[in-house]
């Protein structure tokens, strides 16, 4: 009798922890904001301008292109399955919307206008439209948010998809572009009118593929961005190869400039977006979304070396993608697998977010490219916040972060799974899925497994498996 009630008091507990995930997951999935604010983009009326606000009040137009996790854009209804452009007024409403590509990427403001915007994206294209296997198209174009009139500037067929896609390109001036050529491990520069390349910088030149970087030829440098420096260099990210380097035109790599080391994790770790602050702003720095890492940092170069000044984390971020520091020493944060855009303050506090499924890049017009007109950490003097760290900021202002029970148990987990594992199981993951969805998913698969074992363990049976094993000698 006793033992009976022993086991009712288990099967209820069982019960009850199967019961609680499951509504724990029904209610993430029918609650999401990152879902709700997807739809209310989608229904947004842009053309009487009289779509309700979305986004939190700033004082620029804020412009936000989306990655997709699915092959064609379409597999599925997620958010996180759909690429996006969309760009929110000052007052949050929406301003300008499209989502006909398959990926968007880099977004940058053009010169001399207010509401004009060049991007990059990807089309995946199927076996009827490439020939004998799959291609992507990568392409530049330029869209008027204000009109919604688009211009091609450049585009290229490129085989397969995966690490084809081109991520980052950057102006050099109104007819030359300079283009991260994922697909194929280099930089070059185009004329956009004639389609001519006019110059070009091969990894291979100074990397070895045989003992740097990712695997070669699939996916050996996975290089993601490129940034035309006022001096005329540029600077460009081997985000398999964890390093940050400059190029110079004439000479080529600049080896004494690079930042990181291949497999040094703890400078960066597969980066995203690396922004330049020039010494005009304090620099010489380089502000990076140290993506496999979770965090922000910015690095300082002092006597010829690159040193850490500023870091920024919290229990939500999670595969941050860029990171602009903005001229009032704020800093607009990119976190794609946290599925939020958000800006901090110089007290490290959130002080405007939304919620939006799979962000690849922000950008807030107001001063021009990237950091353009943002000084660096060491000149603004901003304190760092780790989210395992002692020495923290403020976080009591900060905005939609769950900093809880829920919170510091995702920092534990984090830190026993590496940053990569944790990413790529996340980037899988609907957009409805945060922290407290993924320990209700994890208690109701584990709560499952063990109920049934335990059933198993009282019902006194074994299993056995019948083995024939036919043996022939042939001659």
């Amino acid at each position: 009798m006793v033992r009976m009630s022993a086991r009712k008091l288990v099967r209820l507990v069982f019960a009850s922890l199967i019961v609680l995930s499951v509504f724990a997951l029904a209610n993430g999935a029918t609650s999401s904001s990152v879902g709700q604010t997807d739809k209310d983009i989608r229904q947004a009326d842009i053309s009487t301008g009289e779509s309700k606000q979305i986004a939190p009040q700033t004082n620029n137009i804020t412009v936000i292109a989306t990655d997709s996790n699915s092959w064609m854009g379409k597999a599925s209804d997620d958010p996180r399955a759909r690429a996006e452009l969309v760009a929110f007024n000052p007052n949050g409403t929406v301003l300008y919307y499209n989502d006909s590509h398959t990926r968007y990427w880099d977004v940058d403001p053009v010169m001399g206008t207010s509401t004009t915007v060049e991007y990059l994206y990807a089309d995946h294209l199927n076996k009827s439209e490439c020939g004998s296997e799959v291609c992507t198209r990568n392409g530049i174009e330029r869209v008027n948010l204000s009109t919604g009139e688009v211009t091609d500037i450049y585009s290229r067929v490129t085989p397969g998809k995966h690490s084809t896609r081109w991520h980052d390109g950057d102006r050099i001036n109104e007819s030359t572009y300079a283009v991260a050529d994922i697909a194929q491990d280099r930089v070059f520069t185009v004329n956009t009118t004639t389609g001519l390349i006019e110059w070009s910088w091969e990894a291979q030149n100074d990397f070895n593929p045989m003992k740097s970087g990712g695997s070669f030829p699939e996916d050996w440098t996975h290089l993601n961005d490129i940034e035309v420096l006022d001096d005329g260099r540029l600077m460009v990210s081997l985000r398999n190869h964890d390093q940050v380097v400059f190029l110079d035109r004439e000479t080529g790599l600049m080896e004494n400039w690079t930042l990181g080391s291949d497999g040094q994790h703890d400078i960066v770790y597969e980066q995203h977006n690396p922004d330049y602050i020039p010494e005009s702003d304090g620099g010489p720095a380089v502000l990076i979304g140290d993506s496999e890492n979770n965090r922000v940092v910015e690095y300082q170069r002092e006597n010829s070396k690159w040193n850490r000044t500023w870091t920024w984390q919290d229990s939500q971020m999670q595969w941050p993608r860029d990171a602009d520091r903005l001229p009032n020493g704020h800093t607009l944060i990119t976190d794609s697998n946290g599925n939020r855009v958000f800006e901090v303050n110089q007290e490290g506090d959130v002080v405007w977010s939304i919620d939006i499924a799979f962000p690849y890049e922000a950008e807030r017009l107001e001063s021009g490219d990237e950091s353009t007109g943002g000084q660096s950490a060491s000149a603004l003097g901003l304190a760092s916040k780790s989210s395992s760290n002692e020495n923290t900021v403020s976080t009591s202002n900060r905005i939609g972060q769950k900093e809880s029970i829920v919170g510091r148990s995702w920092i534990v987990l984090k830190n026993i799974v590496p940053g990569r594992y944790m990413n790529a199981f996340m980037y899988i993951l609907p957009s409805w899925m945060d922290p407290t969805e993924v320990f209700a998913l994890l208690a109701l698969v584990l709560g499952s497994l063990a109920w049934v074992a335990i059933e198993w363990h009282w019902s006194s049976r074994s299993l056995t498996i019948p083995w024939t094993i036919h043996i022939e000698r042939k001659g």
